[in-house]
């Protein structure tokens, strides 16, 4: 489905584009915080919490530490050297302690709110044919395989690690600020001759509001160029993907050329916007590298004037530096997260769309749904008043009156593209364009319906899962799979169903079409409706695979498209689709 390209918000609309992207993140980050999983996702973020403010606690403390050990040298003071160093190793073991079960509850909580949130945006998809009618809707979303796949991980990773290092990086401004100023001094302003106390406090603030201002001028562009990049990534694999489902059809065209245009014309998108995003981030490197290394040796330039003057001892000197590089780096943390934040935003941006689309396809299915679908009272299929449309301008397609008794036999024909298997789709509550009335009979019978469409899915996975679909691979035991394959005609697969293959590319079409009717001779559906469902067979194969049905199935309702004139034989009824003047396909009587 065509995708909508990332629209930069203007300079007067920049405060409310922020504030509407924390809206996003707030309304993607509350549902799981107060789901069942709440109060384990809250102990492990608190967790987490205490032990980056232990972290912190620890870091404030190294530096003390360090100011010993530089004192220690200075004074040639081995026992408190010896000492500052025995202290230090021991902080040292904790801290690592500290670290790696804080990397390790991180990802613990990463998981668990991957998988919540995993299982509620497949679910939402999934539900009510959601994930089908969204490729009807004009809402620009673009491969929500990777909204899902992609999205949803890297959603969960970047909110946790720039809200925990955005709340670790202001208590450690708070904790080195004092110790900072403590250090400082004060130092009179030239010409002014003003008092500047805690000099060393200012002198960072300028440089880290000097640096980020100058990161977000270099580094604006990232958020759309990261924003296309996963659109772009996205469609490349897509394509892949389709000509691997397509193979056979693709080599049985010659179509490589074709493809392969296919593939470059993506595929260069992708090139193109990667080396956006290197020119991009190239400068973007060349000014934080350079801000990191001078932030160094910074620190040590403005406070030597005090040490050389005897104001502050060597510990102390170093002790300032690592306070100044402390307050300077916390300061800086927009700087250093600044290519996670664009990613942040893209991504935020990506499932923010993704949600909204599929609610706006469950709302409309709901709000809009003219087609009124029922629970039949007498049992019987009835069809009243149904004009079906296109999904996009309502052009009507076709019109159909009609009721099918329990046990009847119809076989529906009419020429391609005339809205037969569309009728299906309305009847299967899959197709909601058009108005009129629809009875259904399957609320009231004991084993429901099926409907096996010309192309039938088979899942990647064991043949048995193929063959049971859509019940579970261990719903019959292997004696009743192995005879309805022999049924079909099959049995040379029936020692294979353990066996694990990708089968919509093993089995021929035909294969495909039978294992479809086996699926039928176990579920036994009291309605079953097949459109083309044994046209990719030859027909001999078709005529026994109709006399399985109507012998093993003696009581089932069966409800046919196709266009051999050898089905009516199995079908006590027939109608045809015809077009009128206007084009509109109308169901009659043959």
């Amino acid at each position: 489905m065509p995708a909508r390209a990332y629209t930069p918000p203007s300079s007067s609309g920049r405060l409310s584009a922020a504030r509407q992207f924390l809206t996003d993140v707030w309304r993607l980050t509350k549902p799981y915080w107060s789901s069942e999983e709440k109060w384990a996702a809250r102990g492990l973020l608190a967790a987490i919490v205490v032990l980056n403010l232990a972290a912190v606690f620890m870091e404030v403390w190294f530096t003390q530490i360090n100011a010993d050990i530089f004192n220690a040298l200075q004074d040639k003071d081995q026992n408190g050297f010896i000492q500052a160093l025995l202290v230090f190793g021991g902080l040292a073991l904790v801290f690592i302690a500290v670290a790696v079960y804080r990397l390790y509850l991180n990802q613990m909580l990463q998981i668990r709110w991957r998988r919540w949130l995993t299982e509620r945006y497949l679910g939402d998809w999934l539900e009510k044919q959601t994930y089908y009618r969204l490729q009807f809707a004009d809402t620009g979303t673009d491969n929500p395989d990777q909204r899902i796949a992609e999205d949803l991980r890297s959603f969960v990773q970047l909110t946790l690690s720039l809200s925990l290092g955005f709340m670790t990086n202001l208590v450690s401004l708070v904790s080195f600020l004092a110790i900072l100023w403590s250090l400082s001094g004060s130092v009179t302003i030239p010409w002014l001759g003003i008092d500047l106390p805690g000099y060393m406090v200012w002198v960072a603030l300028v440089y880290a509001v000097a640096g980020t201002w100058i990161t977000h001028r270099i580094g604006k562009p990232l958020a759309r160029l990261s924003f296309d990049q996963q659109r772009y990534e996205a469609d490349f694999r897509f394509a892949l993907v389709r000509l691997r489902e397509n193979a056979e059809s693709v080599a049985l065209q010659q179509g490589e050329a074709q493809e392969a245009r296919g593939f470059g014309d993506r595929f260069a998108r992708v090139v193109a916007n990667w080396w956006s995003l290197m020119r991009t981030q190239k400068r973007l490197v060349w000014f934080t590298s350079a801000y990191g290394q001078v932030a160094v040796i910074f620190p040590l330039l403005v406070a030597a004037p005090r040490y050389f003057s005897g104001a502050l001892p060597l510990g102390s000197l170093m002790q300032t530096s690592q306070a100044f590089g402390q307050v300077q780096g916390a300061m800086s943390w927009f700087i250093d997260a600044y290519v996670n934040l664009a990613d942040w935003h893209a991504t935020t941006s990506r499932l923010t769309g993704f949600h909204h689309a599929v609610e706006a396809v469950r709302a409309d299915a709901r709000d809009h749904a003219e087609v009124e679908r029922a629970a039949a009272t007498d049992g019987a299929l009835t069809l009243a008043g149904l004009a079906l449309t296109l999904p996009k301008g309502g052009t009507p397609l076709v019109r159909a009156d009609l009721t099918v008794q329990p046990g009847e036999t119809l076989l529906i024909t009419g020429p391609s593209g005339s809205g037969k298997s569309t009728i299906l789709r309305a009847i299967a509550g899959i197709w909601p364009f058009g108005r009129g009335r629809i009875a259904l009979p399957g609320a009231a019978a004991a084993n429901g319906s099926m409907v096996l469409p010309q192309k039938p899915y088979l899942p990647i996975g064991t043949l048995r899962a193929a063959v049971t679909y859509p019940a579970s691979a261990d719903a019959f035991p292997d004696e009743a799979v192995r005879e309805v394959l022999d049924a079909v005609g099959m049995a040379g697969f029936a020692d294979r169903l353990a066996e694990e293959d990708h089968w919509s590319q093993r089995l021929s079409g035909g294969e495909q079409q039978r294992v479809a009717i086996a699926r039928a001779l176990l579920h036994k559906p009291d309605w079953l409706y097949l459109d083309e469902a044994t046209s990719a067979c030859d027909p001999e194969t078709e005529e026994r695979l109709y006399g399985l049905l109507r012998t093993r199935l003696p009581g089932t309702t069966l409800v046919s498209i196709g266009h051999r004139p050898s089905l009516a034989a199995f079908h006590e009824r027939r109608l045809t689709v015809r077009r009128n003047g206007d084009g509109i396909g109308e169901l009659a009587a043959v």
